[in-house]
């Protein structure tokens, strides 16, 4: 296995934690590539800010209705049973608590569940969009990110220096070396690559792990 896990990998991890039926949000870009990987046997209902419900997998090229696009204004294909309304009603269900799941990118996420996955700046996601309400409407909120920056910063920080998308609402980390939950205000690791000691994946978080137990070895397909 390489040094750290692919993007791909990554959301392939993710999808193995959503319950058959449940009722997700994926966050626009990375997060998206989650939908490719429900293992056998279940089945998500996917749903998309803008107002479709239980849509199917990305048409080939050539074939994409584009009177059909999710919140990425991508094209997306429709399954018996998907559904359409209004984003007035979309929001709805977000904020009435009616999503299971929502999986989101980021920029930073600290140590208190706090996330920033939005900048102010030039090359930034440069709204918010839907991700206020999302973190804070769904009943799980995970996060899938590679563990540090391009230039070698870590990602999971004791205290967020980007604009919050929400307080206190992650509860699991995914990253490109590890698997991390966040309780009562702490890292607790769950899972690392098995070439990477504790003390190299602690180089290069930016907050305390806590290892309250036996660390499963973080194992995915090649991809």
């Amino acid at each position: 296995m390489s040094s750290k896990l692919s993007a791909t990998q990554i959301a392939w991890r993710a999808a193995q934690d959503i319950a058959d039926g449940a009722y997700v949000n994926l966050g626009i870009g990375f997060p998206e590539m989650v939908a490719k990987f429900q293992p056998p046997g279940r089945e998500a209902v996917f749903h998309t800010e803008n107002g479709i419900l239980g849509f199917g997998e990305a048409p080939r090229p050539g074939e994409e209705d584009w009177d059909l696009i999710n919140a990425g204004k991508k094209a997306v294909t429709l399954k018996a049973g998907t559904a359409f309304f209004h984003h007035a009603d979309s929001f709805a269900m977000v904020r009435g608590g009616h999503l299971d799941v929502a999986i989101l990118g980021a920029y930073e996420v600290a140590e208190s569940g706090d996330l920033a996955n939005w900048s102010t700046g030039p090359k930034g996601v440069p709204a918010v969009g839907g991700a206020m309400d999302l973190v804070h409407g769904a009943k799980r909120v995970a996060v899938i990110t590679d563990h540090v920056t391009k230039d070698g910063k870590p990602k999971l920080v004791k205290r967020c220096s980007l604009p919050l998308t929400g307080v206190a609402c992650v509860t699991r980390v995914y990253t490109s070396l590890a698997v991390i939950d966040i309780e009562n205000g702490r890292f607790v690791l769950r899972e690392k690559l098995p070439s990477l000691s504790v003390d190299d994946l602690q180089a290069q978080t930016g907050a305390e792990l806590l290892v309250p137990g036996p660390v499963a070895d973080l194992v995915v397909p090649e991809l």
